[in-house]
């Protein structure tokens, strides 16, 4: 299984608590370690899990809209985008648990025009304010098909990590990873009012692959 970059210090730190903790358990319980040590070596697997890179076949889009991680669409609204849109737009929300793959992929192609680090709190991932709230970034592509489409990585209550490696200028390509979010957390992509939206609240999307939306050239 391969793991993703992100993964070194988290791993590194979760092997050498596994070993102390294991060895404190097994000295001090003996026949008893198990209690602990079974638990734990739970929860040191699903650490590996969560890093995990899948092995997925990006294909070329240009008017498709493709969902940029893993998880639910639990919002699906019309939205004032202030920060970079100005106007309304379509809010199109995918929550991710830990549990999913937390590679975050661009949602379209085309140009990267705006970047920005946003500090900010930790409310839970689906609380509708954690768009302006929490700590996030805001990316912003110029389609292919000419349209200015937002995106949004939001740290959650338990996501405190948000990593990402786009620059402006940079050529941004549908399904391509552009960052990572570590642990629970959200995406939010902002649409022009005309785009059609294929995927409903409560879906399942796999990032990179699943269409989530087209836009009209």
């Amino acid at each position: 299984m391969k793991l993703h970059r992100e993964s070194k210090g988290t791993i590194t730190v979760a092997t050498l608590l596994f070993i102390i903790i294991g060895a404190l358990a097994i000295y001090f319980l003996e026949m008893w370690s198990l209690v602990i040590v079974l638990p734990l070596l739970v929860v040191y697997s699903l650490v590996f899990w969560f890093f995990r890179v899948p092995n997925r076949e990006i294909l070329e889009h240009r008017e498709n809209v493709i969902a940029p991680v893993d998880g639910k669409v639990v919002m699906i609204k019309e939205v004032e985008e202030d920060e970079f849109i100005k106007g309304k737009a379509i809010q199109v929300s995918i929550f991710m648990s830990p549990l999913n793959v937390h590679i975050c992929r661009y949602p379209v192609s085309g140009e990267v025009i705006y970047k920005k680090y946003h500090p900010g709190k930790y409310l839970v991932a689906w609380h509708e304010k954690s768009s302006t709230e929490n700590e996030r970034t805001t990316i912003a592509v110029q389609s292919l098909t000419n349209h200015k489409v937002v995106f949004r990585q939001i740290a959650g209550y338990v996501a405190r990590r948000i990593v990402f490696y786009c620059n402006e200028g940079d050529h941004a390509k549908a399904g391509h990873e552009f960052g990572f979010i570590k642990f629970g957390s959200r995406m939010d992509v902002f649409l022009p009012l005309d785009t059609e939206i294929t995927c409903k609240i409560g879906d399942i999307t796999k990032g990179g692959l699943d269409v989530i939306a087209r836009m009209k050239d």
